[in-house]
């Protein structure tokens, strides 16, 4: 059984297309930078990192209206 849950993963976002990009985006971040928000993880590799600080409630993410995507 995989940890999370892909069920407790989509109560936290609602679309899997959404949760791959933001997982996706979060573990090419913790790649470079180095940095982790929980104390421990379950996974060793950074996708399954990003995908535990989902489901732990650490890492969220907001839609950007298309004018503030046209304005950068």
């Amino acid at each position: 059984m995989l940890y999370p849950s892909i069920d407790s993963l989509l109560e936290k976002i609602d679309s899997k297309y959404s949760l791959v990009s933001v997982a996706a985006k979060r573990a090419r971040i913790m790649q470079i930078e180095k940095n982790e928000r929980l104390p421990k993880y379950v996974s060793y590799k950074y996708v399954g990192k990003a995908l535990e600080e989902i489901d732990g409630g650490v890492l969220t993410y907001r839609i950007a209206n298309r004018a503030e995507t046209m304005e950068e």
